[in-house]
């Protein structure tokens, strides 16, 4: 789920990004987009770590 967000959030950041002009607003707005794009690299590394806890279907039948 908070991939999806993040996700949607970058998506959206980049469309205002393309279409501001003005200088300040640009700023705050890459700024946003760098904290989504963090977002979704910690949100990419807990699912891939999750992954790799979670048993197998196999494991699970031998126990």
């Amino acid at each position: 789920m908070d991939r999806f967000i993040a996700q949607a959030n970058i998506a959206h950041f980049e469309d205002l990004l393309a279409r501001e002009t003005d200088p300040e607003k640009r700023m705050m707005i890459r700024g946003l987009l760098a904290r989504e794009k963090e977002k979704l690299k910690i949100a990419e590394r807990q699912a891939e770590t999750n992954q790799k806890r979670a048993p197998s279907r196999a494991e699970d039948r031998s126990v």
